[in-house]
């Protein structure tokens, strides 16, 4: 097995995810513990899909079966992003906002997170890291 198409999705988690996080702490003006996980820019899922249908592409070509599913695969992960969880969310903020009328923040009620879903710049965000880790890989893993 080739180590850079285990490489590449791995690279791209653990580089993400702390420029998420400084991201949003900078936004929020204090440490964004709470805010880690779905949402927010870059979005992590569409960088690690785009880099490695990047990775394909330069190492197999546009032409390789492999490619073709890598960027199947990229738009499903983005349209799943950008209108499914962020309907997800809108359902969250209608739950809670049902939930505080009945509930009224009794003891041990737990409010559902509402930031779910990313927007058209955070998408890109995701894709233009991405596409750039792929290319990192490519020149730092050459075909042995």
């Amino acid at each position: 097995m080739d180590i850079a198409y285990l490489v590449t999705p791995l690279l791209t988690w653990v580089t993400v995810g702390p420029i998420k996080f400084l991201i949003n702490s900078i936004k929020a003006r204090q440490w964004a513990f709470n805010l880690v996980g779905n949402g927010g820019f870059p979005s992590n899922h569409s960088a690690v899909v785009s880099s490695m249908a990047t990775l394909i592409a330069l190492r197999e070509g546009i032409g390789h079966p492999a490619f073709g599913v890598a960027v199947a695969l990229c738009f499903i992960v983005i349209i799943d992003a950008n209108s499914l969880r962020q309907h997800v969310g809108r359902q969250a903020a209608a739950i809670n906002r049902l939930a505080g009328k009945v509930v009224d923040d009794a003891p041990g009620h737990q409010y559902l997170r509402e930031r779910m879903g990313h927007t058209v710049v955070e998408i890109l965000g995701g894709l233009a890291t991405g596409i750039a880790i792929g290319h990192i890989v490519y020149a730092l893993f050459p075909r042995g």
